[in-house]
C-alpha cells in the first residue's frame, strides 16, 4: 500500500495581511502532481484543511476543485480528518454519500466509527475533540485529557479492526517530546493537551497533523508531515515536504519526504539597514520578516524596504527578538525612578545600555522639566 500523507493546509490563512490563497492553490497543484508521479493509492489529510471553523468562501471554493480533481481526474481516494481549527460539522457535511465516490471525511467525534480498507491497509481516522466534547459524543465520563480521549479512540478502533489488515492511525495531535512552533494553537494548559507516543503501540503506521514542522514522533512510524506552507517566522528554516507511505504486507513502514517548492518563500533575515537595501540574495518577491541589527534610529524603514521587497510582512529591531540583556520592568513601571525606567526601554530598542553621556543627558532633561513644572 503506497499513499501520500499531508495535514495543515489552513486553507484561507492569511499572515500579516498577507492572503495566502494562491500560495496555497500553487502547493496543492504539486500534491496532485507527487499523486501522478508516486502512483499513490489514496491521500490522507491529517486535520486542520482550513484555518478557522468559519471558512472564507475563496477557501471552501478552493477545496471543492481540489477534490473535484482527485475524485474525477486522477480517482484517488481521499482520507480527511478534522483538526483543532476545523469547524467538525461543516468539514464532515453529507459525508455518508461523498464516502461512496472516495472522500472519506470523519468530522464530529463517532461512537462507532468505521475503518477504510484500501489495498490491505485500514485506515482509522480519529478526528480531533476537546475531552468535553468527547465525553458526551463517546458516552465516557472519565475522559478527562486529550490522551484519554485519544486512548478511548484508538481502543475502539482495535475492537473494529478487520482480521489480516495493517493498521493505520490519523489523528491530529500534539505528542509530547515533538517539536512545535509559533503558528500552532495549544491544545491545553500546561501540557494537559499532549498524548505520549505509547498511546499509538501496535499501529503499523500513524499519519499526525497538528504541528507543521516534519518529524518523527517517538518512532519512525509516527510521523507529522508537516504544513502545506511556512506560516510563520519561526518556521523560515523548515523544509516543507509531503511524506510518501510505502506500507508493505509484512514488516515497517518506509516513508519518504517530498519537498514543495513554493511559489513563494518565506524568509527571516537579520542586517544592517544599508546592507538589506542593497539587496540580499534569493527572490525579492518573497514573504520577509527583516531583523534590523543598527544602534541608531532609522527613519521610515517599513516604506523604503517596501520598495525592494514588496512582500515585506515584519520589521523589529534584532534585540527585540531575543530578549537578553532587557531589563525586566516589574508589574508596574511607576515604581522604578526615572533613569532605570529609561535605560530598560532604551536597551529594549537598541540591544545596550545608556553610556554615560546619554545617561547624564536624560538626567538634565528630566531635571529641566522639574524645574519648569515647579510652580
Amino acid at each position: 500500500m503506497r499513499f501520500l500523507h499531508t495535514s495543515d493546509w489552513h486553507l484561507g490563512k492569511t499572515l500579516c495581511h498577507a492572503d495566502l490563497l494562491d500560495d496555497q492553490a500553487h502547493a496543492l497543484d504539486q500534491v496532485a502532481a507527487m499523486l501522478r508521479e508516486t502512483r499513490a493509492e489514496a491521500l490522507v489529510v491529517a486535520g486542520d484543511v482550513y484555518d478557522r471553523a468559519v471558512p472564507p468562501r475563496e477557501a471552501v471554493g478552493l477545496l471543492d476543485q481540489f477534490l473535484h480533481r482527485m475524485a474525477r481526474d486522477l480517482a484517488v481516494p481521499v482520507l480527511m480528518i478534522a483538526g483543532n481549527h476545523d469547524s467538525p460539522e461543516r468539514l464532515g457535511f453529507a459525508s455518508r454519500f461523498l464516502a461512496s465516490h472516495g472522500l472519506h471525511v470523519a468530522g464530529p467525534l463517532a461512537p462507532e466509527a468505521e475503518p477504510v480498507v484500501l489495498g490491505g491497509a485500514a485506515f482509522h481516522l480519529l478526528p480531533y475533540g476537546d475531552p468535553a466534547v468527547g465525553r458526551h459524543a463517546l458516552g465516557e465520563e472519565g475522559l478527562r485529557t486529550h490522551q484519554d480521549l485519544l486512548a478511548a479512540q484508538l481502543a475502539r478502533a482495535r475492537a473494529r479492526h478487520p482480521a489480516g489488515c495493517r493498521f493505520v492511525a490519523v489523528a491530529h495531535a500534539f505528542v509530547t517530546g515533538s517539536q512545535s512552533c509559533d503558528s500552532e494553537l495549544g491544545l491545553g494548559v500546561g501540557g494537559a493537551g499532549q498524548v505520549e507516543a505509547s498511546v499509538f503501540a501496535g499501529c503499523d503506521y500513524v499519519a499526525l497533523g497538528h504541528l507543521h514542522r516534519p518529524q518523527e514522533a517517538g518512532g519512525p512510524a509516527i510521523r507529522y508531515a508537516g504544513s502545506l506552507l511556512k506560516y510563520s517566522a519561526s518556521e523560515a528554516g523548515h523544509v516543507k515536504a509531503a511524506t510518501l507511505v510505502e506500507l508493505p504486507e509484512r514488516g515497517p513502514a518506509r516513508t519518504e519526504p517530498l519537498p514543495f517548492t513554493p511559489r513563494r518563500d518565506l524568509r527571516h533575515l537579520r542586517g544592517a539597514f544599508a546592507e538589506l537595501l542593497a539587496g540580499v540574495p534569493g527572490s525579492r518577491e518573497d514573504y520577509l520578516f527583516l531583523e534590523l541589527t543598527d544602534s541608531g534610529p532609522v527613519l521610515d524603514a517599513m516604506a523604503r524596504l517596501r520598495q525592494v521587497y514588496p512582500n515585506l510582512l515584519g520589521l523589529q529591531p534584532a534585540a527585540a527578538t531575543g530578549g537578553e540583556g532587557v531589563e525586566p520592568v516589574g508589574p508596574d513601571p511607576r515604581d522604578l525612578d526615572p533613569a532605570r525606567l529609561f535605560d530598560a526601554f532604551f536597551r529594549q530598542g537598541s540591544g545596550r545600555s545608556l553610556d554615560e553621556e546619554e545617561r547624564a543627558l536624560f538626567l538634565e532633561a528630566v531635571a529641566q522639566a522639574d524645574r519648569e513644572g515647579a510652580p
